[in-house]
This record gives C-alpha cells, sequence and structure tokens, in this order.
C-alpha cells in the first residue's frame, strides 16, 4: 500500500520536527514548507520528508502543496507582531487560505493548532483573539474534518521557554521577573505531537477541540525558581507587581527580537490551565516537567550549549510555529 502524504504548515519550527519525526516513523511521507529550505537540513535527512522552499501565504502555492495529501496540518503561529496586522495574517487570513486550498485540492482532513484561551471574543490578548479566531473559522470550515489542539506552554529540548529562562539566568547577576504568579500546565512537545499523530485518522476526533496540559500546574515564579535550580547558576529572582510587569511588557516590545511584550503581559491575565481533562481516549498520558527538563537544562555544559541554542534560534528565526 502506497504512504500516504500529509502537509505540515510550520513543520520546520519547534513542534513541527517533533510531529515531523513522529509522522515518518508512523509510516507517512510529509511535505514541509520553508522560506528557506537550507536552514533544515537536520529535516532533510530524515527518510519521506521533502523540505520544500515555498511561501505558504501564497494561495497558488497552497493550491500546489496540497495536490495529493491525505491531510494537512497547520501548527504556523506567531508570539508577537513585527508590523501591525500580522496577528490577523498568519493566524486568520492564513486559516482562509488553508480551507480555500484543502477545498481546491480535495483535501478533507484538516488539523489545526490553537492555543489554550483561544477566544475571538474573550481572549485577553490579541495573540488569543486571533488564534481563536483562527480556530473557529477551522471548525466550522463545511466539507472539512477538523480537529483543533489548544495546547498550554510546550516544552522540550530546543523550546524557547525553559531555555529562555536559563538563558536569561546565564546572561543576568539579577533576574526580574514579570506576572510571576501567572499559572501554566507545561506540555511535552513529543505529547502534543503522539496526540496529533494518533487523532489523524480517528474519526470521533472530528470537529472536536482538545485542550493539551501536563500532569501539574505551576506558577511563572515556580518554573524560574526551579530552572534557576537545575543551572546551579543561584541568581537573584525578583518578582514584579502587576504595574510593573505591565511597563516592561511596553519598554521590551520595542526592541527588535521583543523578549517580552505587552501582548504577552495579556496573554499571561488569564491562566494557561486547562479546564477539561487531558484526552485519554488517545491513549497518550503526559508526560511531567520534572522527569524531562533536567535532561536538558542543567549546569555541566551550561555556556556551551546556550550559545548553540541562540545560534539555532536566529536560524531558525523565520519559522515561527
Amino acid at each position: 500500500m502506497t504512504a500516504k502524504t500529509i502537509c505540515v504548515l510550520g513543520g520546520t519550527g519547534f513542534v513541527g520536527h517533533q510531529l515531523v519525526s513522529q509522522l515518518t516513523r508512523a509510516g507517512y511521507y510529509v511535505v514541509a514548507p520553508s522560506r528557506n529550505r537550507e536552514r533544515h537540513r537536520s529535516l532533510q535527512v530524515l527518510p519521506k520528508v521533502d523540505v520544500i522552499d515555498a511561501d505558504i501565504h501564497d494561495e497558488e502555492t497552497l493550491n500546489a502543496l496540497f495536490v495529493g495529501c491525505h491531510a494537512v496540518i497547520n501548527l504556523t503561529a506567531i508570539l508577537n507582531e513585527n508590523k501591525r496586522g500580522e496577528f490577523q495574517q498568519v493566524h486568520v487570513e492564513l486559516i482562509e487560505k488553508i480551507i480555500n486550498a484543502c477545498k481546491n485540492a480535495g483535501v478533507s482532513r484538516l488539523l489545526h493548532m490553537s492555543a489554550l484561551n483561544a477566544d475571538a471574543d474573550k481572549g485577553s490578548s490579541q495573540y488569543l483573539r486571533s488564534k481563536g479566531e483562527g480556530e473557529a473559522l477551522a471548525l466550522a470550515a463545511e466539507g472539512l474534518d477538523v480537529t483543533s489542539f489548544r495546547p498550554s506552554v510546550i516544552f522540550g529540548e530546543d523550546d524557547s521557554f525553559f531555555n529562555k529562562l536559563a538563558n536569561l539566568l546565564l546572561n543576568l547577576p539579577v533576574l526580574p521577573l514579570t506576572c510571576p504568579e501567572s499559572r501554566m500546565a507545561p506540555i511535552y512537545v513529543s505529547d502534543v505531537a503522539e496526540v496529533i499523530v494518533k487523532a489523524l485518522n480517528d474519526r470521533t476526533t472530528f470537529g472536536q477541540s482538545y485542550e493539551l496540559c501536563g500532569p501539574k500546574s505551576y506558577s511563572l515564579k515556580e518554573l524560574a525558581d526551579y530552572t534557576n535550580q537545575l543551572t546551579g547558576l543561584k541568581r537573584t529572582i525578583i518578582p514584579l507587581g502587576n504595574g510593573m510587569s505591565a511597563m516592561m511588557g511596553r519598554i521590551m516590545g520595542m526592541m527588535p527580537f521583543k523578549p517580552f511584550s505587552y501582548d504577552n503581559y495579556l496573554s499571561l491575565q488569564t491562566p494557561a490551565v486547562c479546564s477539561d481533562a487531558f484526552p485519554s481516549q488517545l491513549g497518550v498520558t503526559p508526560i511531567s516537567v520534572e522527569i524531562i527538563v533536567p535532561k536538558y537544562i542543567g549546569h555541566a555544559d551550561i555556556r556551551g550549549r546556550y550559545h548553540a541554542i541562540r545560534e539555532r534560534a536566529a536560524r531558525d528565526k523565520d519559522q515561527p510555529a
């Protein structure tokens, strides 16, 4: 039997790398469009993976990419805008183009990565409102079997959460911590990818939206303290109050790479914890932070590893998902 082809938009990003790897192990061929395929040689060496230079915001390009595909998986997202309108472009307008291209190419299966607390009307930030609008469009699309996933913070070896905290601790003698009491339930990237793969051909997931959280919730301060402990740096962490956190968001949001923005601050005002139980029917038991994070955050080789992480982040920054 010929292996089925899956097109993964955002397949060259953090979650995408893990998902593409699991899809190939499950026997699928994967097409992963990228703005610059040469930056993603680690994917190109995988069997059954075709990394293609493509502009996914071009409708004709999407039509061509989807021809012959069994399903499309959309992981594309940005956490901050570099210019006004990017949230709408990536989280809403692109979804409309994906839906149309699926119909034009005869693809009936779409899996979509949303975000916990995404809500077009009640989202606490522009990011969450735009993600909610895009998710609603996907789920309402006629003629498509759609499943959406709403993860909390996603962690894993190349994440931008624990690695960012560790990098800040490495470079700052004192860490001023914004929104220290905000709560989240981090989910392991491999668990997210496994859920998506298992849902791919499960008809009971059609039309459903699943919240994805790890087994335990934490405050941001607890996670920063834990990272500080793992690195062995013993930095002083100063929790900032609400007003100062908002101010830091406005100031840091004007920096070129936006380490933190006011929209991020607004997102953190809503706890990123699940209201529903983990979708156990898909046969995945989420792994805790304490089992995974010590394997890649530690003091033995911290300077060398974070230098490598910064280089990789700069190399892959064109793929936000």
